[in-house]
């Protein structure tokens, strides 16, 4: 898989000053962000292989990375990688402006939408789960599942723990703080289930036998992933869709789908 290098880190508080110096300009988002010459993508780095910050180099890598560093070099500007979590995503990107568009995994839904701008879906997706080998044919239903005796872990503040909170109220539900770590922890026993998707499954099926994803064919969801964005940033919104729309038609995304082992059914 081939692994994008990351930019040097700013601190946050230079971030904010480069942002706070750099109001929008009449021409929009997109001149700010050429004047600057560094276009901000903010990245929780937990996701693979869409977007993962290995903890040793700093380095990240994955589909997304390549895609945000694609729409840099549309825009003739480097990449600047900013950290954010899942439960600081909203207030990072609306209240402390840390990022000029966050890029790492992120459905498209109503509630993001209401509050936010979000482009068009560049991969699709799906809530399915992962779980021991031995247990495949254990857990096909979401009634196999919703059971006390049956331990779900979930990451804090995104989707799959609201996923879990709201379909499998019966079961011991536990949020672990580290997306990235789950996977093992299931493989080992400590809880039978982690509720993912299926852009995710696929690659932790892969590297870890003690691994499976039985419904990865039978998702309990159907969305797309998508860029987020600020309000009034419509201009970026723009081009951000163009640059999709655009990498759709000549083939490029299809390519990258490819690369990654994803379904292109656009």
């Amino acid at each position: 898989m081939k692994r994008k290098l990351l930019y040097s880190m700013l601190p946050i508080a230079l971030l904010l000053a480069l942002f706070s110096c750099c109001e929008p300009t009449s021409g929009g988002r997109i001149d700010e962000i050429k004047e600057r010459g560094t276009l901000f993508v903010g990245s929780t780095g937990d996701y693979r292989p869409l977007s993962y910050r290995e903890p040793d180099t700093q380095e990240y890598w994955g589909f997304d990375v390549e895609l945000a560093e694609m729409m840099a070099r549309d825009l003739g500007v480097k990449v600047q990688y900013v950290p954010t979590s899942w439960p600081t995503l909203t207030q990072d990107m609306l209240n402390e402006q840390l990022f000029d568009l966050a890029l790492c995994g992120i459905s498209i839904t109503d509630a993001r939408k209401e509050i936010m701008l979000m482009s068009e879906g560049y991969l699709h997706n799906g809530k399915t789960i992962l779980c021991r080998t031995e247990d495949a044919q254990r857990f096909q239903t979401l009634d196999d599942m919703n059971r006390p005796d049956v331990t779900v872990m979930v990451n804090p503040g995104g989707l799959n723990e609201k996923f879990a909170n709201e379909h499998l109220t019966e079961a011991n539900i536990v949020v672990h703080q580290q997306n990235e770590e789950i996977p093992s922890l299931v493989a080992e026993g400590k809880a039978d289930i982690m509720i993912t998707e299926i852009v995710e499954a696929p690659y932790y099926v892969q590297h870890d036998a003690r691994l499976a994803a039985p419904l990865i064919d039978k998702p309990f969801t159907s969305g797309q992933i998508g860029v987020l964005m600020r309000k009034g940033d419509d201009d970026l919104l723009q081009r951000v869709n163009a640059m999709i729309d655009r990498w759709k038609k000549d083939g490029t995304l299809k390519r990258l789908h490819e690369q990654y082992g994803f379904n292109y059914d656009f």
